[in-house]
């Protein structure tokens, strides 16, 4: 157990991050698994939607400091990758 005040304040504000960052965490691992099995319909456009606001959600993360920008990025792109290879031409 922390001894000082300022480890006890530092124990409540790691605390608090940890509990931001999971709801984050999990609503990011929420997005991407709705945008994959909308990729899995027919409908082409809703997936369209469905990826665009996963990409918005992972673009928050990464200012929040939850995830690594370069891991957004490579979410984001196998996402728009299978988006394209669905929409027709």
């Amino acid at each position: 157990m922390a001894n000082t005040r300022s480890a006890l304040k530092r124990a409540r504000q790691s605390e608090q991050r940890r509990v931001r960052n999971a709801a984050i965490r999990s609503g990011v691992r929420t997005a991407v698994k709705s945008a994959r099995t909308a990729l899995g319909r027919e409908d082409v456009e809703q997936a369209r939607a469905t990826v665009s606001r996963t990409a918005r959600l992972l673009d928050k993360a990464v200012t929040k400091g939850v995830l690594h920008r370069n891991a957004a990025a490579r979410r984001k792109s196998r996402l728009s990758r299978l988006l394209n290879a669905r929409s027709p031409r």
